[in-house]
C-alpha cells in the first residue's frame, strides 16, 4: 500500500492539472467568422485576458514565452469586461478563422470611448502585424476607423487563421466591451447611433435657445443659470460619448478623461446653482444652502485636481458624484415637503437625470451590467429632464401671468373705488362748496401728512423713506458723496409682545422711536419706521465710520432705557443694527443700499444681537 501511495498521488496531480488546463483553454479554439451576422458578437468568452501589473509587456512578450501561457478565458458570458479602477494594463488575445472560400472583413469594436489607451495589433492578409495606438487620452488621428468608439478592420483570406492582440489601460474605471461586427451591420448601427446622439443635441440646443430667449425677455436670472447648466451637461456628454472635436486643451485631447471628469464637475456645479435659484434654498434651507455653495466651490476647483491626479481620485470622484445626486434629491424632497411649487417639477425632472447618471456611474464601477440603459443612461435621463423641465418653465410663466392679472385686477378695483369716492365728494361739494372747501383743504393736508408719517411712532413711514432714498441717491450720483444707511431691529421683540402684550409692545416701540429721533439729530438725516419693529436712518454725505458711530450711540441709548425684557438673555430691550455706506452707482438701484444694510443686520443678529455690523 505504501509503495503505491506516491504513484496514486502523482496520478491525482496529473488529473487535476489536466482538468485545469481544459477549463483554462476550453475556448482557445479559433472563432469562425466566415458567416456574416446582423447582430454584434460579444467576445467576452472568446478572448483570453492577461493582466500586466507592471504595464511593461510588449507584443513580443505576450505572443511567446511565459506570458503567453498566462492568458485566461471567461467562463460566464457578459457584455463586457468590468475590470474596475485598476492601474494595471490588460492584454486581450482573440483567435479567429475564416473557414469559407472567400476572404472576409470584420470590424473589431471596443465599445467604450472612455478607455485612456487602446493598442491594437491586427494581422494583415499576409499575417504581418499592423499596430494602431489610440485611446481617449490620445489624439483621435490615431484611430484606424473614424468612429466615436475604437474600431479596427480585420481582414481574413479564405481558409485562414489569425490571432489579434489588444492592450488597454485607463486612468478611470476600466470597462472593456468587445464586439465583432460585419461591415454592413455595423454601418447600419452606426447611423442609428449617431442619429440618437444628434437627437439629444437637438433637444439640448433647442432648450438652450428657448431659455436664452426667456432670459432676454423676462430678465430672470434663473433661466440664464439653466442655460449654463444645459450647456455644461451637453458638453460633458459630448466628451463622454467621444464626439468632441479633435482639439487639445492644456496639452490634453478634448476627448480625454480629464476633460470628461472636468466637464461633469462643471455640469454638476451648474445644476447646483440652478437648483438653488429654482428651489430658493437660501430662504427655505439657509444652512443647507451654505453647504451647497461649498459643494459648488469643490466642483469648480476639481478640474485642477483631475489634471494633476485623475488616476488617484477617479474612484473618489465617482462616489462624490453619486453622493451629490442623493443630496440634490434630498434638497428637492425637503423643499417639496415645505410645499414649494417648483420642487415638484424639480423632483420629477431631475430624478430621471440623476437616475440615468447613477446608472452610468455604477456601470463604470462594474456594479451594473453594460446595456443600452447603462451606456446611455445619462443621455436618456438628460433628455427626459429637459422635456419635463419645459413644463416647469411654462408653469413658472403661467404663475407670473396670474400674479400680474391679479395685480391689475386689484389696481382696477382700487381705481373704481377711488372714482366712486371722488364722485361722492363732488356731489357733496356741489351742495356746500363754500363750507366744504376749507374743510377739504384741511383734510387733504392731514391725509398728506398721514401718508408720510407712521401713526404709532410719529416718524416717517416707509413710503416717505422710499421717496427720500430715491432723491438722495440721485443727489449722491451728482455730488459723488457717500450715502450711509442703517437698519435696526428690536431684539427678540416677538417674545416681548408675547410676554408683555401688544399695548406694552407699542409703548416700547414709541420709546425707541423717541430715542432714535433724539440721537440722530442732524437736520439732513432721515429717521423712519420701516415696518414692525424695524427702523432705519439715512445719513447723506456720511461715510461708513460716521454711520457706525451714530449706530453705536443708538445701541447704547436704547440699552440705557433699561426697559425690562425677561425673554432676552440681556434682561432688557436691545437692538441690532446693520450699517452700510457706499458711493451711488448709476448701474445699481437705490435699493442696493437697503439690501447691503439688511445683510449687515442679518450678520449682527447671527453674531449675537445687541451690536452693530457694517456691510
Amino acid at each position: 500500500m505504501n509503495a503505491h501511495h506516491p504513484l496514486r498521488l502523482s496520478s491525482w496531480l496529473l488529473l487535476s492539472l489536466l482538468l485545469l488546463s481544459l477549463s483554462t483553454w476550453a475556448d482557445v479554439r479559433p472563432l469562425d467568422v466566415a458567416l456574416p451576422g446582423s447582430e454584434p458578437l460579444s467576445l467576452t468568452t472568446h478572448v483570453g485576458v492577461l493582466e500586466d501589473a507592471s504595464r511593461g509587456l510588449t507584443l513580443e512578450d505576450v505572443r511567446a514565452g511565459e506570458s503567453a501561457a498566462r492568458f485566461r478565458y471567461e467562463s460566464v458570458s457578459s457584455a463586457s469586461f468590468a475590470l474596475g479602477f485598476t492601474r494595471s494594463a490588460y492584454w486581450f488575445r482573440l483567435s479567429v478563422e475564416n473557414s469559407g472560400d472567400r476572404p472576409v472583413t470584420r470590424l473589431l469594436v471596443v465599445d467604450n470611448p472612455r478607455i485612456s489607451l487602446v493598442d491594437a495589433h491586427i494581422p494583415d492578409e499576409q499575417g504581418t502585424y499592423r499596430s494602431w495606438f489610440t485611446g481617449a487620452d490620445r489624439p483621435q488621428t490615431g484611430k484606424a476607423y473614424d468612429n466615436r468608439n475604437f474600431v479596427f478592420p480585420l481582414s481574413l483570406p479564405a481558409h485562414s487563421q489569425r490571432v489579434v492582440y489588444l492592450r488597454v489601460e485607463s486612468s478611470v474605471g476600466l470597462l472593456v466591451p468587445l464586439q465583432l461586427w460585419s461591415g454592413e451591420a455595423f454601418h447600419a448601427h452606426e447611423r442609428e447611433d449617431y442619429m440618437a446622439r444628434a437627437g439629444y443635441m437637438g433637444i439640448a440646443v433647442a432648450m438652450i435657445l428657448f431659455n436664452l430667449m426667456l432670459f432676454l425677455a423676462l430678465r430672470d436670472r434663473l433661466y440664464l443659470l439653466y442655460v449654463v447648466f444645459v450647456l455644461c451637461a451637453a458638453s460633458a456628454l459630448t466628451i463622454k460619448n467621444g464626439m468632441a472635436p479633435d482639439w487639445t486643451l492644456g496639452g490634453l485631447p478634448l476627448n480625454s478623461n480629464v476633460a470628461y471628469y472636468s466637464g461633469a464637475s462643471l455640469a454638476l456645479s451648474g445644476m447646483l446653482l440652478f437648483m438653488r435659484g429654482m428651489l430658493q434654498t437660501a430662504r427655505l434651507l439657509p444652512r443647507v444652502d451654505r453647504w451647497l455653495l461649498a459643494l459648488v466651490a469643490l466642483y469648480l476647483v476639481s478640474p485642477l485636481i483631475y489634471a494633476v491626479a485623475l488616476p488617484q481620485v477617479s474612484r473618489v470622484a465617482i462616489v462624490v458624484n453619486l453622493l451629490t445626486a442623493f443630496v440634490i434629491m434630498g434638497v428637492g424632497l425637503a423643499c417639496a415637503l415645505r410645499r414649494q411649487r417648483s420642487a415638484y417639477f424639480f423632483l420629477a425632472a431631475f430624478g430621471l437625470l440623476i437616475l440615468g447618471g447613477a446608472s452610468t456611474s455604477l456601470r463604470a464601477m462594474g456594479i451594473l451590467p453594460t446595456n443600452a440603459f447603462t451606456v446611455d443612461g445619462l443621455q436618456l435621463g438628460s433628455s427626459l429632464e429637459m422635456l419635463l423641465l419645459a413644463f416647469a418653465l411654462a408653469d413658472r410663466i403661467n404663475v407670473m401671468r396670474q400674479e400680474k392679472l391679479q395685480a391689475q385686477a386689484s389696481l382696477l378695483l382700487a381705481q373704481e373705488q377711488l372714482v366712486e369716492t371722488l364722485q361722492r365728494s363732488e356731489r357733496e361739494l356741489e351742495q356746500r362748496v363754500a363750507e366744504r372747501t376749507e374743510a377739504l383743504q384741511v383734510l387733504n393736508s392731514r391725509l398728506e401728512t398721514l401718508s408720510l408719517t407712521d401713526a404709532l411712532t410719529g416718524l416717517a413711514n416707509r413710503r416717505h423713506f422710499d421717496e427720500v432714498l430715491a432723491r438722495e441717491w440721485k443727489r449722491a450720483l451728482r455730488t459723488g458723496e457717500p450715502l450711509a444707511l442703517a437698519v435696526l431691529d428690536v431684539d427678540w421683540f416677538k417674545a416681548y409682545n408675547d410676554h408683555y402684550g401688544h399695548p406694552a409692545g407699542d409703548a416700547c416701540l414709541q420709546q425707541i422711536a423717541q430715542t432714535l429721533a433724539a440721537t440722530i439729530s442732524r437736520s439732513s438725516d432721515l429717521v423712519a419706521r420701516y415696518g414692525g419693529e424695524e427702523f432705519l436712518f439715512l445719513a447723506p454725505a456720511t461715510g461708513a465710520a460716521g454711520a457706525q458711530s451714530m449706530a453705536q450711540r443708538l445701541v447704547t441709548a436704547v440699552a440705557a432705557l433699561n426697559l425690562p425684557h425677561t425673554a432676552s438673555p440681556l434682561g432688557h430691550v436691545s437692538i441690532s443694527v446693520g450699517v452700510t455706506a457706499m458711493q451711488a452707482d448709476a448701474h445699481l438701484p437705490a435699493q442696493a443700499l437697503v439690501q447691503r444694510a439688511d445683510a449687515a443686520l442679518y450678520r449682527a443678529k447671527s453674531l449675537g444681537r445687541n451690536r452693530v455690523e457694517c456691510g
